[in-house]
């Protein structure tokens, strides 16, 4: 039976305690199968090439060498197989800044489809059980499109207008606003006339958003409406210099009420201003002038300002797209994740090289489930059925964005899960089965369509049912998770690793590798070496896989950090070849086959009392998957001997763990009672062994929330201030030790 600690549907049940009646009629049926389509498949796969230039079976390529060290020695550096004698810095000859690759595509594909969105038709609120009220979209249309040319117009239209308001080429501009196709044709107007863009993500909180703009000292800011008189209004009064805010929306056309000096518009406006032939000329970026400020999210403290050239840009997403295979016009990509995060930015940039249309989505409405789509209503996914999407695991750096599609996938895995063991013998018996038969197909490179149809169509359907490619950076996915996507959404997903400081850009898994874990080998646009990390007892000589920390340098490689000449000295360096290096403080190993393994952060490790180092992110990334847990915060210092931890639990098996041992109440009663925390901490404890987690990596102490953790709540770091009140009440010495005073 399913086990509250399992981490995969694989060890659901062990094949002896199947019916042994249904196994063998299922073991026959795929007997006949394999036996009819075995000599179409064997002769398919020696005879059709999936990718330009790649031949032999899926389970062949998979077991190829990714990357080499070019100089044979352990620590590298690697480089991918095919980019061992010279780096790719770009995607085509002569296309070395980012307004010329848009006005190619423009070019090429003037009445393709580019940037879509749904129309709003109308909302309704709706109570909760806990009295609390939630908007949620009631209908939602079909998606509108701009052609690629209607794009590129308004883009040109709107920095001629910015140009004519008195925005002047290398002069800093910024942009605070929610992922919508107006955030794309305004870094895009940027980059034709060569006003680098800060950018600033919409949940930072008053003090990093005048920090930002304080800090890049800008006159224009292009923002929403919402967060216009929501966040930024409040905060006019800091920001001396600002003199133009260019709102999105359509409505209101005017805005009275605002500081003296500042002067509100709208897009629309600015861009019928930049029509006038006499308004704004185009003045052209060099590959080595800065497109990009992109300020990191401030999880970890004051938000830092990384400068993206246009050439860095240009050669990290030619380094993804050469690990997409067949990527063309006719791909649809759905757009949710944070243009403020350099993997959506990548991503999107790489579609628009490529002809591919982008619908808009957001993480509340993007799949029938999801928050503010009402039930019974279709949600992004399911109307616009997209090819491609991108996915930000949930790790301790990237808490700051709202929900990931890894978060939905983990939701999902789950209720697949508890709807498994709702299930009859027969149909419980037949899902596990098919489950293990196409895990099992799938390592050995081999496709399972008559599982896919009869089994896994409706939970693909649930992304739309056409995704063919799954992405995913930032960390590395679950085991479980990724096995999941394998097989329950019928497409690989390959699993990236890059930072801002790289444009997103290191490394990502081939598509016919279906091993977990890895993050695949190095992109064609960057090479990777390990150094020796001798406090944390990683070496390159390490036995069976050299380990340490990952150093990427390559043209993605970025110019560092705003103002912040001691942080660049301490993060980057220049090689005696005039190669740029970043040092990630990420620990990897390389496996003999040129796949990076992420196994450790430099600053995510705490040394305990006792001398035990342990890494929060291994913590909460091995417990996340317990069906138990919606969310959770592990924290350490080297003042104590154990870990703590903020937990959200599950509600539904919350609920159910109290009834099973007669423990009442209400939602937060349950939440705040000592019985349940003990409850819960022992379900932890066994999910933790049976991950192998170490006896002082297990949480020994827990703190349960009622609510889950959103922008409208704040950060991981902002949800243990609002608890800490009631942590001290509870380890009153515990708490004081570990915070210090702070």
């Amino acid at each position: 039976e399913f086990s509250h600690t399992s981490s995969s549907f694989t060890v659901m049940k062990r094949k002896e305690d199947l019916n042994p009646i249904l196994l063998l009629l299922f073991h026959l049926m795929v007997w006949i199968y394999t036996f009819i389509t075995f000599l179409p498949c064997y002769v398919a796969s020696w005879v059709s090439v999936p990718v330009a230039g790649v031949s032999g079976t899926a389970e062949e390529r998979a077991k190829r060498a990714k990357a080499r060290s070019v100089l044979g020695c352990p620590e590298g550096p690697y480089r991918a197989v095919s980019a061992t004698k010279t780096l790719v810095a770009s995607l085509h000859p002569g296309v070395d800044t980012l307004d010329k690759m848009f006005e190619r595509a423009a070019t090429r594909f003037p009445y393709r489809d580019c940037l879509g969105t749904r129309e709003v038709i109308s909302e309704e609120d709706e109570r909760q059980s806990n009295g609390k009220v939630f908007k949620k979209v009631k209908i939602l249309g079909e998606y509108s499109w701009r052609s690629y040319q209607e794009a590129f117009t308004a883009a040109s239209r709107l920095g001629s207008g910015l140009a004519s308001l008195g925005q002047r080429p290398k002069n800093n501009i910024a942009i605070f606003c929610e992922t919508r196709p107006e955030w794309l044709i305004a870094a895009q107007a940027c980059f034709m006339y060569n006003f680098p863009l800060a950018t600033l993500y919409s949940t930072l909180g008053g003090p990093a958003i005048a920090h930002g703009l304080n800090e890049t000292q800008v006159t224009h800011i292009i923002t929403s409406r919402e967060l216009l008189e929501t966040r930024l209004k409040y905060i006019l009064v800091e920001v001396p210099r600002l003199q133009h805010i260019i709102v999105v929306d359509d409505t209101p056309t005017s805005w009275p009420g605002y500081p003296r000096g500042i002067t509100v518009h709208n897009m629309a406006a600015v861009q019928k201003l930049g029509a006038t032939p006499e308004n704004g000329k185009l003045a052209f970026p060099l590959p080595s002038d800065i497109a990009v400020i992109m300020y990191t999210s401030g999880s970890t403290g004051i938000p830092k300002g990384v400068m993206i050239s246009h050439s860095n840009l240009i050669a990290g997403i030619t380094g993804m797209a050469e690990r997409i295979p067949n990527l063309c016009e006719e791909d649809t990509y759905i757009g949710y994740l944070p243009l403020a995060h350099v993997l959506e930015l990548s991503a999107e940039l790489v579609c628009i090289a490529h002809g591919c249309r982008i619908g808009y989505s957001s993480p509340q409405t993007l799949s029938d489930q999801s928050t503010k789509i009402k039930k019974g209503s279709k949600g992004d996914t399911s109307t616009l059925q997209p090819t491609l999407m991108a996915a930000v695991p949930v790790c301790r750096h990237t808490q700051h964005t709202t929900m990931h599609l890894t978060e939905i996938m983990d939701r999902i895995y789950k209720n697949v899960m508890t709807k498994v063991e709702e299930m009859n013998c027969v149909q419980r018996t037949l899902f596990i089965l098919a489950y293990n038969y196409k895990l099992e197909q799938l390592t050995k490179g081999h496709s399972t369509p008559l599982c896919d149809k009869l089994v896994f169509r409706k939970v693909r359907s649930l992304l739309g049912g056409r995704t063919r490619v799954l992405l995913s950076g930032g960390a590395p996915l679950s085991a479980a998770t990724q096995r999941f996507m394998n097989v329950c959404f019928c497409c690989p997903v390959g699993q990236g690793y890059g930072l801002t400081e790289t444009c997103g850009a290191g490394t990502i898994s081939e598509l016919w590798d279906y091993s977990t874990g890895r993050v695949g080998g190095p992109l064609v646009c960057c090479e990777i070496k390990l150094k020796d990390w001798v406090e944390g007892v990683y070496r390159s000589t390490d036995k069976p896989h050299p380990r340490g920390e990952i150093l990427i340098g390559g043209p993605n490689v970025t110019m560092g950090y705003y103002k912040s000449e001691d942080k660049n000295q301490e993060d980057f360096f220049v090689d005696e070849n005039g190669q740029r290096w970043f040092c990630t403080g990420d620990v990897g190993e390389f496996h003999k086959d040129g796949c990076l393994k992420i196994i450790d952060r430099k600053k995510d490790l705490v040394k305990l009392q006792a001398g035990e180092y342990v890494s929060l992110g291994k913590v909460e990334a091995m417990l996340k998957n317990c069906p138990l847990l919606d969310n959770i915060c592990a924290y350490a210092n080297s003042d104590e001997t154990y870990v703590i931890s903020f937990v959200v639990p599950n509600q539904k098996h919350l609920l159910a763990l109290a009834e099973q041992y007669g423990v009442r109440g209400s939602w937060e009663e349950l939440c705040n009672s000592k019985a349940m925390e003990e409850l819960v901490l022992k379900v932890i404890t066994e999910a933790a062994l049976a991950a192998q987690l170490e006896r002082f990596e297990i949480p020994r102490k827990i703190c349960l929330s009622p609510d889950p953790w959103t922008p409208e709540t704040g950060l991981v770091t902002d949800a243990f201030k609002l608890k800490r009140k009631e942590l001290k009440t509870r380890y009153q010495d515990d708490i004081e030790r570990m915070y210090g005073g702070k």
